[in-house]
């Protein structure tokens, strides 16, 4: 039987949990498959098995389901890892996770019927809101669209998309006028995986290509509301802790774990040029050299800097839910701002690497242009854009921060 009163405190030594030891065991098992995460633009098959028995396909999901129900920072931490060793893994574990703990939110039955053949089933698709169009019909809808980033499409079992919903060729309005956007849970089979749509500078093997329905029935059960953040009132009926945070403490550190854990990975890999490496026309190692040491020392200090700020905001929302309380407009908006100054520092910091790593960084084999590239992708996701600075500003001003921050 388990001990309610610990589950509703988080683990003292995080790096300690099974399945975190399990994400720092797998590194060098990524490692492995580097050219094929490359040249394929997915994960491969031996790697996505890897994945799913170490349990990181069912991390977030409940345990009366099979799942690992880990905390929060346990999550953040084994995405961290699997980053280090590619960020397109990171990143693909890091999503599904976020498009599981959506789908929570659908009625009792869209639930069992996506997770019958197990917790670690995979989702896909993009939980940001339009990209589809609706027609009520009797017991669902009909659906047409097409979604940008399906991460994961090549590997998962259903797709999740954003519609709006029309009736009859006027779309429909909510009572303040705006249009009504739903969710929605798609079965793969049903969706096209459009070819060529993801060519990129980096972050490649995520596969994240654009997908399309074709006036598909999607029925009740597996649609919910959009309510502007990707979690829903609903996924509370979930006991524990973690199903009673807000968002914010999920949504933003996730991918903030992905460019922290890439970050990790182009500092370390500075340090191990720096002792081979003797630069043309010097006679010490690279290593030796002031200015370098300079920039590794700052380098692990901006990256423990921001890791540190986005423990502590996770750590204080979960200690506050645990107690039975609610949690403060404040204490949301750090959780964004921590994750964006992760994100942030972690820029800073691989940039600083890149620099000093000299014509070696450029070489589309080194490791340094590897992480640069990924940890600058992975920069652009809207989650980490600098607009939550303002936001937290105007919620700290005692200003309304807008309906992202609510």
């Amino acid at each position: 039987m388990r001990n309610i009163a610990e589950e509703t405190r988080l683990p003292p030594d995080i790096d300690a949990q099974p399945v975190v030891r399990a994400a720092a065991a797998l590194r060098s098992v990524i490692r492995g498959h580097h050219a094929e995460l490359e040249r394929e633009q997915r994960l491969p098959k031996a790697l996505v098995e890897a994945l799913h028995s170490a349990g990181f396909y069912k991390l977030v999901m409940p345990r009366e389901l099979g799942g690992l129900q880990a905390d929060p920072l346990t999550y953040v931490r084994v995405v961290e890892l699997l980053a280090e060793g590619a960020g397109s893994v990171g990143w693909n574990v890091a999503n599904n996770s976020i498009g599981q703990l959506i789908t929570l939110g659908l009625p009792d039955e869209g639930v069992h019927e996506i997770y019958t053949h197990g917790a670690d089933t995979v989702i896909a698709g993009t939980a940001v809101m339009g990209g589809g169009r609706a027609v009520p019909v009797e017991g669902g809808y009909r659906v047409t669209g097409r979604w940008p980033f399906g991460t994961g499409c090549q590997e998962s079992s259903w797709m999740l998309g954003s519609f709006q919903i029309f009736d009859g060729v006027e779309p429909r309005r909510s009572p303040d006028g705006s249009s009504v956007f739903w969710r929605g849970v798609f079965a793969r089979s049903e969706a096209q995986i459009v070819e060529g749509s993801w060519d990129v500078s980096g972050m490649r093997a995520t596969g994240s290509f654009d997908w399309t329905v074709d006036d598909v029935f999607l029925p009740e059960r597996r649609t919910m509301v959009h309510a502007g953040v990707p979690l829903d009132n609903q996924w509370k009926r979930w006991p524990g802790v973690s199903y009673a945070l807000p968002a914010q403490a999920w949504v933003g550190p996730h991918h903030s774990a992905v460019i922290t854990g890439i970050a990790r990975a182009g500092i370390n890999a500075l340090i191990e040029l720096a002792g081979e490496k003797t630069p043309r026309g010097r006679t010490a190692r690279l290593c030796e050299s002031p200015q370098v040491q300079d920039a590794v020392g700052r380098a692990d200090t901006m990256l423990h800097a921001g890791r540190a700020y986005r423990s502590a905001t996770i750590t204080e929302v979960w200690n506050t839910v645990a107690a039975g309380e609610e949690t403060t407009l404040d204490q949301r908006a750090r959780c964004r701002l921590a994750a964006v100054y992760a994100s942030e520092s972690a820029r800073q910091a691989m940039d600083l690497m890149y620099q000093h790593g000299g014509s070696t960084s450029y070489r589309c084999e080194s490791r340094l242009a590897e992480c640069w590239r990924d940890l600058h992708v992975v920069g652009q996701a809207v989650t980490l854009a600098p607009e939550w600075y303002p936001m937290g500003g105007r919620v700290f001003l005692k200003m309304d921060p807008g309906p992202r921050l609510r």
